[in-house]
């Protein structure tokens, strides 16, 4: 059995935002992307995660990772509605091939804030998810 790896995970979430109907860029936004009333974003900022244990004998086939959703706006009401989405579309489990995932675990999260570095200013809320899986 292969170890397992991040980006199945990383797929997944992106798979459940996008098919909540969000647009999703991984690591950072593309350069001259802003969000628009109509196409506000998330981007996923993962960690690279860890095997572990899953008996005494060391068998490193269960996962575990943390990923960062940014989600942003136009407008503080707009990035908070996203994440509002966002929270929706994880609250299933996830779907990684040849893994048996758990629900995405909420950890921690950031008050709206605005980015006056970017034209035109723009709103973030930035939270953070587990994810854990076991083999099939």
């Amino acid at each position: 059995m292969s170890a397992p790896a991040v980006l199945p995970h990383v797929d997944a979430v992106t798979a459940a935002l996008a098919g909540a109907g969000l647009t999703v860029y991984l690591g950072g936004a593309p350069p001259n992307v802003v969000p628009t009333a109509a196409d506000p974003y998330v981007v996923l900022y993962p960690e690279p995660g860890r095997t572990e244990a899953a008996s005494l004998a060391d068998d490193r086939t269960n996962f575990s990772a943390v990923v960062q959703l940014t989600c942003v706006g136009l407008t503080a009401g707009q990035a908070m509605s996203v994440s509002d989405r966002a929270i929706a579309a994880l609250s299933a489990v996830l779907t990684v091939s040849g893994r048996t995932s758990w629900k995405p675990e909420a950890l921690d999260g950031q008050p709206v804030q605005r980015d006056d570095d970017v034209v035109p200013p723009c709103f973030y809320a930035p939270s953070r998810y587990r994810l854990r899986s076991i083999p099939q």
